[in-house]
């Protein structure tokens, strides 16, 4: 069943759960998502990233269309920090239902600005936007980018961002960072900016860098209204881990290659399910 986010999350924050937004960038990762999604009942969302889909070409997005309409359970197709307006108007084209506009390292009011102008734009056309306040930090093998000093999201400046926006979802900045993080070090998240956050805006927040944060952490942080959380390091690493120790033992059919690393990282997004409580979802948007 084919979503837009607006509509994903709406369920989700009426019944105060998350939903994983996994990052994917080939048919493997793509069919893993589904069919454990499928398997568990949970809502999904596929997400890619511009630089991804530079490299699956725009026709990929068809694919996951496809997958999409024919899952049993409902599945939203989202762009991954969309930096420019062209980024996000190929996606459109591409067949997105969702689209991020990520203008957070642009001053406060040119963000308003352009993200006001994609969500102009994208409502015509029944598409719903993310948009992100404050800057997600970076860590090594980051796909996704980030800043390396996290600028943390100002609750009052969040009420008017979306005020003046009209932005489906709010990506905020309370400590995390997108990539692996080093052996021994954990990020902690700041819950009480979080909380105040969520007392000045009441659309679904969003929260980047969702691997290698505490459980107890991401629980909290959805009780406190995160409606979506990113996931790409973990599941990712999971995958080539098990695809490593296969090339190792000789193989060379991505047929057979493929199998074992595909579980390794659908364990992975089964766990996120479990945690972020979107397990057996799938049955109230019926």
């Amino acid at each position: 069943m084919l979503y837009t986010m607006k509509d994903l999350l709406k369920v989700a924050q009426e019944h105060q759960f998350g939903v994983g937004a996994f990052n994917i960038a080939s048919a493997e990762f793509a069919r893993l998502a589904v069919e454990t999604a499928e398997e568990l009942a949970s809502p999904l969302i596929l997400e890619i990233h511009p630089d991804e889909m530079a490299f699956t070409g725009a026709e990929f997005i068809g694919y996951l269309r496809t997958l999409a309409v024919q899952a049993r359970v409902p599945v939203v197709i989202h762009l991954d920090h969309g930096r420019t307006l062209e980024e996000v108007m190929k996606a459109i084209y591409a067949g997105f239902t969702s689209v991020m506009i990520d203008a957070s390292a642009q001053p406060f009011e040119q963000n308003i600005a352009l993200t006001r102008q994609i969500v102009d734009i994208a409502h015509t056309l029944n598409i719903s936007v993310e948009a992100e306040l404050g800057t997600i930090g970076m860590m090594a093998g980051s796909a996704e980018g980030g800043s390396e000093q996290i600028l943390y999201t100002d609750p009052e400046e969040a009420a008017i961002f979306v005020r003046e926006t009209g932005a489906d979802t709010l990506a905020v900045a309370i400590g995390t960072s997108h990539g692996l993080y080093p052996h021994g070090k954990q990020p902690k998240l700041d819950i009480a900016r979080l909380r105040q956050i969520r007392q000045a805006v009441t659309l679904p927040l969003v929260l980047h860098g969702g691997s290698g944060n505490k459980d107890s952490e991401v629980a909290e942080a959805i009780r406190m209204g995160v409606g979506k959380i990113n996931i790409s390091s973990d599941m990712k690493k999971a995958f080539f881990v098990a695809l490593e120790e296969e090339l190792k033992q000789g193989g060379h059919e991505p047929n057979a290659l493929f199998i074992k690393p595909m579980q390794a990282a659908s364990a992975v997004v089964a766990a996120k399910m479990a945690l972020f409580g979107s397990v057996g979802k799938a049955a109230l948007y019926r």
